[in-house]
């Protein structure tokens, strides 16, 4: 009985050569390292959405942070959106409508609110509130949220 050749199978090896390792580099995908920001508040521009409602916003690679400041009686519209939220309330306070329940969050206090979940607020007083979002917020960035801008 003759034996049966071999193939040579080529296993995967560390590259031989700098070239090689350069092309291999270029066919993973390497994350790019997350940069460090300190951003203090007085340089972030303050955006005005109408005249009860500013902003401002820091993004990060997985997340987002927003100042918002609203005058009393400034309505923020029934909206949902794919991104969980954290409302920290610094001062004054809102109060929100969020699955058939309304809640008064005040200075102090923190409301979580799900991905997908509808909801609005109303200030009661004029407030300042820090938002958190996961993952940022891409309407804002964009500038695409009409429901926030009176229909601009």
């Amino acid at each position: 009985m003759a034996k049966a050749k071999k193939k040579s199978v080529r296993k995967a090896t560390l590259p031989r050569t700098r070239e090689a390792a350069k092309r291999l580099s270029k066919q993973r995908a390497v994350p790019k390292k997350a940069e460090l920001k300190y951003i203090p508040w007085r340089t972030v521009p303050l955006e005005d959405l109408n005249p009860l409602f500013q902003r401002q916003f820091v993004v990060g690679e997985d997340i987002m942070v927003a100042r918002v400041l609203m005058k009393k009686g400034c309505i923020v519209p029934l909206h949902s959106h794919h991104n969980e939220q954290v409302s920290y309330i610094l001062e004054g306070a809102l109060k929100f409508w969020v699955d058939g329940k309304e809640i008064v969050v005040h200075a102090g206090e923190v409301l979580t609110i799900p991905r997908n979940m509808p909801h609005r607020a109303e200030a009661l007083e004029d407030t300042v509130d820090l938002d958190i979002f996961n993952p940022p917020r891409v309407d804002w960035i964009n500038k695409t949220d009409q429901y926030l801008r009176g229909g601009k």
